[in-house]
């Protein structure tokens, strides 16, 4: 198979500079690194064609004998082409330095960005039927003056004069020898002698960006939604960071919700429990008649099926759980009173119970006595 002129595999004209080349690079590599596109044999040999062109592009002798014989110039038969041994360390000591902590000349290491957290704080009503917010997050971003590399434009970082760029340093200690990461520039074998003055060197700064989160219908208290990319930004030309939206629901003046489950207390009169009746019930849809059967108790639960939430990650949608609450008459009038007197009287008087937990409520207290007189 013929293979595709090196500067096209990278996107760059044939007089890009070392930064261009390198950036290119980089996007290609974070792009089809097989880490990123497991089992995908098509990135895999866009990898490995971006990592070629680069190892030869970046050196400035294979590059001149590229440009003057192309492919036949940098032939590995012929000894002036890469070797398996350097391609592997250019592309997890250039784009994934962090990962090994050899000192190979000119190496860059990047690091990825670190992953934010937010609070999202939403009504039931949001999070029952979705909807679209805008949340201000506050993150350490890629400085736009240096593009990210902390040095000054038009300016470029310096070889560390302490480890002359091998990232780190060996000290002898009687008979032994013992190397570790250079302390001047921490191991990046790069020194900035001119920062940018915009970030101060650091590469990122510290802004407001505005996000619109997409929340999807069913949310609850506690799930997450990622957001890709949206965390800090790398250094070095290292991957952003995710940002995370941690769902909290407000407190609702009616509903409370179990999952996929709303339940709510509804006030009913004496008369309507006595004698039934029908009310007026909330639900997420409005309001809907409720019927109240005769003689209904206090902290009776009647059930609407599928008027609760249908579940974020699938499955039926929850019921609505109505608890009646009977209110007791405040207020009355001398003339309601005395009707209530009166009908009080009349059931007192009848042979039939009208209270029907008084007798089991009334042979739990005589046992209640008799376990604690014995």
């Amino acid at each position: 198979m013929q293979q595709r002129d090196y500067y096209d595999v990278l996107g760059v004209a044939r007089n890009a500079t070392s930064d261009e080349i390198k950036k290119s690079y980089r996007r290609l590599a974070m792009k089809y690194h097989p880490d990123r596109n497991d089992g995908d044999a098509e990135a895999e040999a866009k990898f490995k064609e971006a990592k070629e062109a680069f190892e030869i592009l970046s050196d400035s002798r294979k590059r001149a004998a590229y440009d003057q014989f192309g492919h036949a110039g940098v032939d590995p038969s012929a000894g002036g082409g890469p070797s398996a041994g350097d391609a592997f360390a250019d592309i997890f000591g250039d784009v994934f330095g962090d990962i090994f902590g050899g000192g190979r000349r000119g190496r860059t290491r990047v690091f990825r960005g670190a992953d934010l957290r937010y609070d999202l704080v939403l009504d039931l009503e949001q999070a029952a039927q979705g909807d679209s917010v805008n949340i201000d997050v506050p993150v350490l971003a890629e400085c736009e003056t240096c593009g990210g590399s902390g040095v000054e434009p038009g300016k470029s970082k310096s070889t560390c004069d302490t480890c002359h760029g091998q990232g780190n340093v060996r000290i002898q200690q009687g008979f032994f020898s013992v190397q570790q990461t250079c302390p001047r520039c921490r191991g990046l074998g790069e020194i900035i002698t001119d920062p940018c003055k915009d970030c101060g060197g650091e590469g990122r700064r510290r802004e407001e960006k505005t996000l619109s989160v997409k929340i999807p219908p069913g949310v609850d208290d506690g799930d997450r939604i990622r957001l890709s990319g949206e965390g800090e930004a790398g250094r070095n030309g290292g991957p952003p960071g995710d940002l995370y939206v941690e769902i909290r629901l407000r407190e609702h003046p009616i509903f409370r919700r179990d999952g996929p489950d709303l339940s709510c207390d509804i006030p009913i009169s004496f008369t309507t429990a006595a004698l039934g009746g029908s009310v007026e019930a909330p639900t997420l849809d409005g309001q809907v008649n409720l019927k109240i059967p005769n003689e209904t108790q206090t902290g009776r639960v009647f059930r609407l099926r599928s008027k609760g939430i249908q579940p974020v990650r699938g499955g039926p949608p929850g019921d609505l759980l109505i608890r009646v609450v009977v209110e007791t008459p405040v207020h009355l009038s001398k003339a309601q009173k005395k009707l209530l007197e009166e009908l009080d009287e009349s059931m007192q008087e009848s042979s039939v119970s009208h209270s029907p937990r008084e007798s089991s409520w009334l042979d739990g207290v005589k046992s209640f006595f008799e376990r604690i007189g014995s």
